[in-house]
């Protein structure tokens, strides 16, 4: 059984399904959770970590399809969002913060605040100094598959060699394997159906042999199949993250903690006996 030490824990894959709790400290979440007030972002944090969450993961940059072909947050505004959130959660909680970025020169101060996982929503794709910043910072990393033009051949055989090009960036620049993480990247240029279809064949991702997350909640393509606005979103969510857990995923990363750790452990009485 392959371990992470993600902070002062250890992550024991295969074991258990992990929860990761979303803090977005932005205006402008797709998800409408975003949350601008230092205080009631470490709230938030740390109630999620009373209901269950193994990991809190706070970023400060919308990923919404409209900033895709953007420029991005200005680094420093992502600073000033998310350094003074990242310093007072890892002090309040027990569980480990990750850093949700893109950019090297975040990853390096947020993990200096206190962070301990880099969560890139690019694989290593936008900025060519993250894979050595973050081998220099000796931290795991979640390595997303990210492809906004979509366009694919065979999705889960794409999937699966862009993430194989993340982790060789990764390697080559000295992160070993046990600090790896891969994304397949819900929502992230595909459509309604490829979303659906990245769930029901996740367990050939399982091939790569490194710890899978997936982030379905409250997604779009939840949306498009139920016909519901974004906070109408938790069954489909549920229905996703117990189908994610049957098909191998290690991590579900969710807004809905409470409700989504109970969803996790009855997945996982079922599926790992």
């Amino acid at each position: 059984m392959r371990v992470t030490r993600i902070g002062a824990h250890e992550f024991h894959w295969g074991s258990r399904t992990y929860v990761m709790g979303i803090v977005n400290v932005t205006p402008d979440s797709f998800s409408g959770d975003g949350v601008t007030e230092l205080q009631a972002a470490v709230g938030q944090a740390r109630q999620m970590e009373q209901d269950g969450a193994d990991l809190i993961d706070i970023g400060g940059e919308s990923t919404r399809p409209e900033t895709w072909d953007s420029p991005g947050l200005n680094i420093d505004d992502e600073l000033r969002r998310v350094l003074p959130v990242v310093e007072r959660v890892a002090a309040a909680v027990a569980v480990p913060v990750s850093i949700d970025t893109y950019k090297a020169s975040v990853a390096q101060r947020a993990v200096a605040a206190g962070a301990s996982l880099v969560n890139d929503v690019w694989g290593f794709r936008r900025d060519v100094a993250m894979p050595t910043t973050v081998a220099e910072l000796g931290v795991p990393v979640v390595l997303m598959h990210n492809h906004p033009g979509g366009g694919y051949q065979d999705l889960i055989a794409d999937i699966g060699a862009s993430l194989g090009e993340s982790v060789e960036l990764a390697r080559a620049a000295g992160v070993p394997d046990e600090r790896i993480i891969l994304d397949p990247g819900i929502g992230f240029g595909k459509t309604r159906d490829e979303n659906l279809e990245i769930i029901r064949r996740l367990a050939e991702l399982r091939s790569f042999g490194f710890p899978l997350l997936i982030g379905p909640s409250r997604k779009s393509f939840i949306g498009k199949t139920l016909d519901l606005p974004v906070n109408e979103r938790m069954e489909g969510t549920a229905a996703a993250v117990a189908l994610s857990i049957a098909g191998g995923v290690d991590i579900v990363r969710v807004h809905d903690v409470k409700v989504m750790v109970r969803v996790a452990r009855m997945a996982d009485a079922i599926t790992r006996p």
